[in-house]
């Protein structure tokens, strides 16, 4: 199993909101931090927005934060969300090309696979991924200017 950058970034995102849940945080700042691009982490937000993830304040003073208490945020969910299709072979999707696909056990096999792989971050919440470590690394305090 390996999951695209973009939900890795988004993950990256929501730990990082959960860590800094006492403010708003800006696209720039998260750029800035994890060395992703901008335009990159634009459409991620967007996606985490859309999805109800984040809520998104645009204008002077906006910027982001977790929509959700980070106990409320479920993994399995944001990388369903994230992931565009989940389609481990050729043959989970259409038209498969596969001359053993009417017969295959390997289908099954990588399906049952997906499947607990998808039960296992079911069973995470956003708050256990943020622990001192991560706290003591990315809390970023803001002086009033």
């Amino acid at each position: 199993m390996h999951l695209t950058q973009h939900t890795d970034y988004a993950l990256r995102v929501l730990i990082y909101l959960a860590v800094n849940a006492d403010r708003l945080v800006t696209i720039a700042e998260v750029s800035e931090r994890f060395g992703i691009s901008r335009s990159h982490l634009m459409k991620i937000a967007n996606h985490l927005v859309r999805d109800g993830f984040v809520e998104g304040l645009r204008g002077k003073g906006g910027g982001l934060r977790l929509a959700h208490v980070p106990e409320a945020v479920n993994i399995g969910a944001v990388v369903r969300s994230m992931e565009r299709g989940m389609a481990l072979v050729e043959c989970f999707g259409t038209g498969s090309q596969c001359l053993l696909t009417p017969d295959c056990r390997l289908k099954g096999v990588l399906g049952r696979a997906l499947e607990a792989f998808l039960q296992t971050l079911d069973k995470v919440s956003l708050a256990e991924l943020v622990d001192t470590p991560q706290r003591e690394v990315l809390h970023v305090l803001r002086r009033s200017a």
